[in-house]
């Protein structure tokens, strides 16, 4: 994975870009303003780009047509600390595929930008759940076409398996991986629902009509 870190705060740039490379990704510059970032994305290849929210007065939002243009296929990842529901809806808006938080270990933010990577949708599990239930502009009876967005195909047949009852073992049996794979997708779907426990997650697919509760079929198309 291929890295493009853009900070205004020079020694925090660059101490993030050293433990970034430490623990795998690969950076392949390091920049302070979205101005320099964007003829890099233009020349090199950049598989994720960690972009600062707040250079001085400015807002990275207002840039991210431009930093868009330069690199279509780049995954953009914000980084901030206590960013506010309007600002990540505004990044959502504008194509940005992650949240990262200043605050978080260097080993999260590394698991931030690989998922991002893959093409998740990742935010910080509050947000992401206001977001999905309390969005500004939606209605109530879009509820679970805008959860289903944000869960993987794998995802979605994890979260069916959950309604139908089934424990981790089975799980992994009947999808054909690994147990610590089914743990690892339960624990997304749970992150992603806002849910505490595997019933809550069970409960929400079956209030928002997410899954048959008698059969455990998915019902919505798989996005």
């Amino acid at each position: 994975m291929r890295v493009l870190v853009c900070d205004d705060h020079v020694v925090f740039a660059e101490s993030l870009a050293h433990l970034l490379g430490a623990l795998g990704p690969e950076v392949v510059a390091i920049t302070f303003h979205p101005n320099q970032a964007i003829p890099v994305l233009r020349r090199e290849q950049v598989d994720v780009c960690l972009l600062d929210v707040l250079y001085g007065a400015e807002n990275v939002l207002d840039r991210l047509p431009d930093i868009r243009a330069a690199a279509p296929a780049t995954r953009i990842v914000l980084l901030g600390a206590r960013l506010d529901d309007q600002t990540v809806a505004a990044a959502r808006a504008a194509g940005v595929r992650g949240v990262a938080d200043k605050r978080q270990p260097v080993s999260e933010i590394v698991s931030v930008l690989d998922r991002a990577h893959r093409g998740e949708l990742v935010l910080p599990p509050d947000v992401l759940t206001r977001q999905i239930l309390y969005p500004t502009n939606g209605s109530a009876s879009n509820d679970a076409q805008r959860l289903a967005r944000f869960l993987t195909p794998r995802e979605c047949e994890v979260l069916a398996a959950l309604v139908s009852g089934r424990d981790t073992t089975r799980l992994a049996h009947d999808l054909g991986i690994t147990a610590n794979t089914a743990r690892c997708h339960i624990q997304a779907v749970l992150m992603k629902l806002g849910a505490h426990s595997r019933l809550e997650a069970a409960t929400t697919a079956v209030r928002y009509g997410m899954v048959d509760p008698q059969t455990g079929k998915w019902l919505l198309p798989v996005l």
